[in-house]
Parts: structure tokens; sequence; C-alpha cells
């Protein structure tokens, strides 16, 4: 069995640049020399990005990102990291570090101080996964701000957002263009070997234009150039060699490409018309790979798609494999996804047969599709957000876009908003400013609104609809009521003021 799947998997020729390579030692170095070129940096002449405008963080965050690394840091960072990962070169996994902590951390700390007082690693130490204990740690600081430099048009590894969420906004987009018979042009560029390819002192040029501090960028270079690859060729390690340029997926700081990325939006149309974002970073959009796709009737598209060399597409199409202007509910459109996912089905067994089951679909569904609800709520900028309300608009303080009327909205949101009500019914709201909350008819008080608990109290509110701050006395750091005229029955005194000083005591434990 071992000699036949080792027999599959072995490689006694290879073809590059046109000429077979057929001998053993040939094929090793051939393969070898490929990456190694691949992994180098090219040398030709590069485009200057000084008078680029890119957002930066302000001068308190850079000193932060650079201040000495704590003990609990780094043991945090380690313990994050996974244990069952395949060993080091030097045959220990993480797991092993992770549970000899307290044995060798005096010489894992004194690793870390070597590393941010002269910007270096042992070289030793690259044989090893300790080597990503720092790389973790400036990854877990580097995602505190990250989201302050990349706009709001990357969605992808970055905190608070979603990769889903342009899925979302790429619909939305095509559904008003068609629904308002608009002509539009959807551009699907792919960028050739984007990780391999990112070149390190452009990147470091970029982290600069951000705000880093030389300290910070110091580590970062640390980190990159340390790396050292070894190709595996019918199962024997070949070569060892640097490397010059490129990210690795799956290191701790692979997350880099979003803020190389963040320059191609400020250059994409410098892009398509003089190709300058692969002269300053050596990524190159992969025109072979790329599509445009017309929306309604666009005049002279072929000629458009020869000028550049890329092909015409047609709706529908897909977009992160998901299914691209296309009605929600034929069934042809989700043909590729139900069959990526019936092959993964044979391998599910029940849970009687030692396996993890399947859960409830439904259930999940609606789960998910609710929490659509529960973001829109807690969200502020995110572009996502931005377009639904700007093509929907929004009810009960900002809490809830409107609904989806008619022929308006594609298939997506409209079943997320299905789930709307039961969604924000089963919500409670913890009281901050108090302006997006109303006093009497949200839940944020207790576990029903004020208005079912104190409901004498509401009829007699003459502001039915005022917020909590509108309610709150700054001054006096009390509620204040404004109650109509009538004539109290017997014991609504008591019930008026016991149910004021309820609210009293309640209302210093949720304010924030």
């Amino acid at each position: 069995m071992t000699s036949a799947h080792r027999r599959n998997n072995s490689l006694d020729r290879v073809k590059i640049n046109g000429e077979w390579l057929l001998k053993e030692q040939e094929v090793r170095e051939g393969i070898v020399n490929t990456f190694q070129q691949l992994l180098s940096e090219d040398t030709g002449w590069k485009a200057d990005i000084g008078r680029l405008q890119l957002d930066q963080i302000n001068q308190q965050e850079a000193e932060n990102m650079e201040i000495p690394f704590t003990e609990i840091e780094v043991h945090t960072a380690l313990m994050e990291m996974n244990g069952d990962k395949a060993p080091g070169p030097n045959g220990f996994t993480v797991a092993f570090w992770q549970s000899c902590w307290d044995f060798a951390k005096e010489e894992i700390l004194d690793m870390f101080k070597e590393f941010r007082e002269h910007n270096s690693f042992l070289k030793s130490l690259n044989n090893t996964f300790l080597v990503l204990i720092p790389k973790k740690m400036l990854a877990n600081m580097l995602k505190k701000v990250v989201g302050k430099v990349v706009s709001t048009t990357q969605n992808a590894f970055v905190m608070g957002r979603q990769i889903l969420d342009a899925f979302l906004i790429a619909n939305e987009v095509i559904d008003s263009w068609q629904k308002r018979k608009e002509k539009g042009l959807i551009c699907k560029l792919d960028i050739e070997k984007a990780y391999d390819s990112i070149n390190w002192k452009f990147l470091l040029k970029v982290l600069q234009k951000m705000g880093f501090g030389a300290k910070w960028l110091g580590w970062m270079w640390s980190c990159l150039s340390s790396a050292k690859f070894s190709i595996l060729v019918n199962g024997v390690p070949t070569g060892f060699f640097p490397s010059t340029k490129g990210l690795r997926q799956g290191d701790p700081l692979s997350d880099l490409f979003v803020m190389e990325m963040e320059v191609l939006d400020v250059l994409i149309r410098r892009a398509v018309e003089g190709d300058s974002y692969q002269a300053t970073s050596d990524l190159r959009i992969n025109l072979a790979k790329s599509e445009i796709i017309p929306v309604g009737e666009v005049e002279e598209i072929e000629e458009m798609t020869v000028e550049l060399g890329c092909r015409v597409g047609s709706l529908p199409s897909q977009y992160l494999r998901l299914p691209l202007g296309a009605p929600n509910r034929a069934p042809s459109i989700w043909d590729g996804v139900e069959e990526r996912v019936r092959r993964r089905l044979a391998l599910w067994k029940r849970k009687n047969k030692g396996g993890l089951g399947l859960r409830k679909i439904a259930m999940l569904n609606k789960a998910l599709l609710g929490k659509w609800i529960w973001r829109y709520g807690c969200e502020k900028d995110n572009l996502w957000k931005q377009v639904i309300t700007t093509k929907y608009g929004q009810e009960d303080l900002g809490w809830r876009p409107k609904k989806a009327n008619g022929a308006v909205g594609i298939g997506v949101w409209k079943e997320s908003l299905k789930e709307s009500d039961w969604c924000l019914d089963n919500l409670v709201i913890l009281a901050g400013k108090g302006t997006k909350i109303r006093f009497w008819t949200d839940i944020w008080c207790t576990d029903t609104p004020l208005s079912h608990c104190f409901p004498h109290l509401f009829v007699m509110a003459i502001n039915r609809d005022a917020t909590v701050e509108e309610m709150w006395d700054q001054n006096s750091g009390v509620i204040g009521f404004l109650w109509r005229k009538i004539q109290f029955f017997e014991g609504e005194e008591e019930m008026v003021s016991s149910g004021s000083r309820k609210l009293i005591v309640c209302w210093p434990i949720l304010m924030t």
C-alpha cells in the first residue's frame, strides 16, 4: 500500500521552460532552481510610491507597537498556536514547546530580548517552531490597528470584517443596475502568484507610509528575511536557499498581504492605464485568468477586452465560489456548490459510528441569516452596511434596515430580512450613550420593555418614543419624567413613585 502510494506520487520527469528533464539529479536541480527564481526579487526598475496618500496610525499607536514584550504576551502567543502541526526540521512540534513552557520560558524570553534589541534571530532558530512565536506576537499587535490603515473596500483578514461582505455588496450593486436598467462593467482581476510575489522592500515602504516606526520595520524585516526553503522532491528534501520576496500562506504574518494590496486601491486606475502596480510591487495581474463582465448592453465590449488582453464573462457568474448576479432560488446556479459539498458528505458518518454527525441545517441556516441582522445593528461604518442602508433605508433608530418590498432586492438579503423580527425580539441592548435606544419600548433595562413593566407610567408619558439620552438629565444624574395631567386612581401614586425609583436604580448599572 505504501509502495503504491509512493509510486503514484513520484516524479520521474519534469518539463521546465519547454525542456524535458529526465535524470533524477536534473529533476531535483531544475525544481529547486525554478522555486529559487520564483522566490527571488526582480532587480529591475521600481516605481516610487512616495507621493501616494495612505491612511496612517497615529504617533501613540506607533509607539505602543514598539513597547517591550511581556511574559504574558509571549505565553499567550505561544498557546494560541496550533500544537498539532507537523514537527519542524528539528523534530519538535509546537505542542512540545507549549507543554514545556515552565521549563524553557527563560530561554524563550531571552530570545525575545535579543530579537527586540538587535532585530535578529540566531540562525539555528530557523529550524524550530520558536521562530514563529515573534511572528505570532507581531501579528496579534498588527490586528489592533490594521483596520485603521486598510480601506473598507477590503474585507478579508481585517478584524470586524468578513470576506462574505464583498459577495453581498457585489450582488446588491448588480441588482441595482439591473432593476434600474443601467449599464456597468465588472472587472474580475486575478493576481498571479500573489503571495509568492510580494516585494519585501515595497512592503516596508508601505508600512512606513502608514506610520509604523523604525524599530517595528526592523522586526518585520528580520521576520521576513530569516526564512529559508528546502523543496521536497520524491520525499527527499532538496536544496536549502533563502528567499528575497514573498509571503507564505498560513504564516502568522501572511495578513500583511492586505496592507500591500491597499496600494492597489489607490493605483487601480494607473494599473489599468500604465501597469504601474506591477512595476512597484512585483505583483502582476494575470489577464489570461481575468475577465470583464458586462451588465446590460455595453457597447464595444469585445474591443475593450482585446485591448486589455482579457476575456469577456457573463452573468450569472461566480465570486468567491458563490453565485454572482443570479436569482437566489435558481437551482442550477448552486450546482457547483452542491457538488463540492457532495464530495465531502461521503466522509461524514453518523455519531453512533464515530463521526461528528450533521447539524440541523434549517436551524443553522436561520442562525447564520439572523447574524446579518445582528451585525447590522452592531457595526457602524462597514461598507456592506452603508450599501444596504443607502439602498433600502433604515428604521428603529438604525437598528434594522427597512424591508425589501416587491421586486427590490436580491434573494440573499431578502432571506436574511425574513429572520429580522425574531432576531431583534431576542436581542438585549446594553446602554451606552443612549442615543439609539427608546426608553419605553426597547429591551435595555429589564427582560421586557419598560412599557410592559410599567403600563400605567407609559400611558401617562408625554413622549413615548423618547430615547434614553433624552430622558437622562446630565446635570442631576437622574431620569426626568414629563407626565400627562390625568386623574390618578387609588394606588397609582405609589406605582409612579416606586416605578421611578426602580428605573433610577437600574440606570447606573447599565450606563457605560
